[in-house]
């Protein structure tokens, strides 16, 4: 009987030895295992993704029964805190403090606009074993990109709902991705056909790079002259000046033209670059033929409102653009939607489309005019409902 009860405690001692060296290899601070492990960001996150509190975000200004492009569904903050921290035993429910249920509860562990000071940014990238969340004898860590997410919604204030401020980053690098290729919306292609036509006088080979294009569908060839750096810097710039300082005051720079040839689509490659052609669309500054303004004849039309297309209308499908200074049709509603930009561009999908929509009516950078009309009475309306956008 001696023999067994102390083979027995031989048997209990051996597994405790055991538990203890486990705890050990997984929750020691200092040692040789523990400094293998790094759980911080080596770099800042990408703060074009967009990092939302909750799944699904119905954004600002939505169809009357919120349609495909006005609702953003991508991964969140509060899903990655579900599946790695909100269970019965854990910080969910009545379990261990502190508990991680609601948006109240987790902005309570965060100070907004700052991660590196809030508790959960700290506790999902410290390689203090420690206080590492969730633990690592869990068996999982957080992704870059989920830690990401967290960092970017604290980053931008940590709201319940989305701003501005998360709208904008993810919005621009959809389009500039998205719609910048060699033979689209590219400041090298536009200005290097400036070159091409002799606007830019005498050019040397280091200044411009060729390439050809097949249509995949027509299989025509198509060949482009891009402009490089600096001589591109340099143009691009000037005509993005030159453009501004010819709309301020039409008719006192009515002399002062902007070149009008495009033979490409308007580039789009930086949000300083949408913000021009939001505000000063590139069918105004690129249209065909002499328009007079005070009597001198410049190279576009004189107001930017003439225009019957803009980045939205061009984007999202789901809406209908009306004209606002046409002076054969004023305050007419289109009778098709656009949309091209997104399906032939971009590739864009339907949480895309409501992201740079999200932007758009957030941006205090674009004026009114450009999305509830001159007169406010509104310039946008759903097709499928019929609900016209006003502030």
């Amino acid at each position: 009987m001696k023999k067994k009860v102390l083979y027995q405690k031989g048997i209990i001692g051996l597994f405790c030895l055991l538990f203890a060296s486990l705890l050990l290899v997984q929750c020691k601070k200092d040692g040789t295992n523990a400094s293998t492990v790094s759980r911080a960001l080596v770099n800042t996150p990408d703060s074009t993704i967009f990092s939302p509190f909750y799944d699904s975000t119905v954004i600002p200004y939505p169809d009357a029964t919120p349609s495909k492009n006005d609702i953003v569904v991508t991964k969140s903050v509060s899903r990655i805190i579900q599946n790695n921290c909100v269970t019965a035993t854990c910080h969910g429910g009545t379990g261990v403090k502190p508990y991680l249920n609601s948006y109240a509860d987790v902005k309570n562990m965060v100070v907004p606009g700052n991660p590196e000071s809030s508790q959960l940014y700290q506790m999902i990238t410290t390689s203090d074993l420690n206080k590492a969340m969730p633990p690592v004898n869990y068996g999982v860590d957080l992704t870059v990109s989920e830690k990401s997410i967290i960092y970017n919604w604290i980053k931008n204030g940590a709201k319940q709902y989305p701003a501005v401020e998360d709208y904008r980053p993810a919005a621009i690098a959809l389009i500039t991705s998205g719609c910048t290729s060699g033979n689209c919306h590219n400041e090298a292609t536009a200005a290097g056909a400036w070159g091409k036509s002799g606007y830019l006088g005498a050019l040397t080979s280091a200044d411009t790079v060729s390439f050809f294009y097949t249509n995949p569908t027509t299989g025509a060839t198509t060949a482009y002259t891009q402009l490089k750096d600096p001589k591109l810097t340099a143009v691009w710039q000037a005509y993005k000046d030159s453009a501004r300082k010819f709309f301020a005051d039409t008719l006192a720079n009515a002399s002062f033209r902007p070149w009008k040839v495009f033979s490409t689509r308007g580039p789009l490659n930086t949000y300083d670059d949408l913000l021009l052609d939001i505000l000063y669309p590139k069918s105004i500054r690129s249209s065909s033929g002499a328009y007079s303004v005070g009597g001198v004849k410049v190279n576009c039309k004189g107001d930017p409102f003439l225009s019957t297309s803009t980045v939205i209308s061009r984007i999202d499908s789901t809406i209908l653009m009306k004209t606002q200074h046409s002076a054969t049709a004023p305050n007419t509603w289109a009778t098709k939607h656009d949309g091209g930009m997104a399906y032939s561009d971009g590739g864009l999908q339907p949480s895309d489309i409501a992201i740079i929509k999200g932007w758009y009516f957030a941006d205090p950078n674009i004026p009114d005019g450009w999305k509830y009309g001159l007169d406010a009475s509104g310039i946008f309306k759903y097709l499928a409902s019929g609900k016209i956008i006003t502030k």
